[in-house]
C-alpha cells in the first residue's frame, strides 16, 4: 500500500513509519522538519494518489489553549483527504476520552494529571468531529493510559470506548506495540467509523 503519515518525527509518528516501512508499504512520513514538509493543512495536496492516511499529530503544546487549534487541523485533514479521493484516515487519539465508568471519562476523573488535561480534552474534541463522519473510512485509535517506548512484542487487546486495564489495574502499551496496531488496522480496516482502544 502507499501510505501518507503526519507527524511522522514525533515519538509515535516514528515508529508508524518505521512499523509500516518494514512491512514492506511505501511510507511517505511529512512533518514541518523532516525531508517531506509539511502538515495537515496541505492534505488536500499531498495525500493525492494515496491508499490511506495516518495522522499522528498532537495538540500544540506551546502552553496556549490546544482545543481549537487541534479540532480545526483535524477539520482540515477530514477536508484534505475527502479532496484527495483518500477514504481510508488512521487517527491517533488520546485516552483521557475513554470511559472508566459509565458516562465518566478518565480525563473528567479527579486523579487525572493536570499538565495533560487541556491536551486530552482537545483529543476528545477531534473525536467528536470524526463521529460526524459518514462519507470516510477512519478509525480513531486511543492508546492505553500510559504509552512509551518500549518492547516490540506483536501483542495487544483492542477495546472499543472503555478503558483497557490488566489483571494489577494498569493500562498500559508500549509505543512499538501501539505502532503494530496502528498497522493492522492500516492494513485491515477491520474498525471503519470506530474508535477503538489497544492496550496490553
Amino acid at each position: 500500500m502507499k501510505i501518507l503519515v503526519f507527524g511522522a518525527t514525533g515519538m509515535i509518528g516514528q515508529r508508524i513509519v518505521t512499523e509500516l516501512t518494514t512491512r514492506g508499504h511505501e511510507v511517505t512520513g511529512v512533518s514541518r522538519s523532516g525531508p517531506v514538509k509539511g502538515d495537515v493543512h496541505d492534505s488536500a495536496t499531498l495525500a493525492k494518489g494515496y491508499d490511506a492516511v495516518v495522522s499522528a499529530i498532537a495538540p500544540p503544546r506551546d502552553g496556549t489553549e490546544p482545543e481549537a487549534p487541534f479540532v480545526a487541523a483535524n477539520r482540515a485533514l477530514i477536508d484534505g483527504v475527502r479532496a484527495a479521493g483518500v477514504r481510508r484516515l488512521i487517527v491517533v487519539g488520546g485516552a483521557g476520552s475513554l470511559q472508566v465508568a459509565p458516562g465518566l471519562d478518565l480525563v473528567d476523573t479527579p486523579d487525572f494529571p493536570d499538565a495533560y488535561k487541556k491536551e486530552s480534552l482537545a483529543a476528545r474534541a477531534a473525536l467528536g468531529l470524526y463521529r460526524e463522519v459518514q462519507d470516510l473510512d477512519w478509525t480513531f485509535v486511543s492508546p492505553a493510559a500510559e504509552i512509551a517506548p518500549g518492547e516490540r512484542t506483536g501483542v495487544y487487546r483492542i477495546g472499543g470506548d472503555t478503558l483497557l486495564t490488566d489483571d494489577e489495574g494498569r493500562s498500559f502499551i508500549s509505543a512499538e506495540d501501539y505502532a503494530v496496531a496502528i498497522a493492522d488496522e492500516v492494513e485491515l480496516a477491520a474498525h471503519p467509523r470506530r474508535r477503538i482502544t489497544v492496550a496490553y
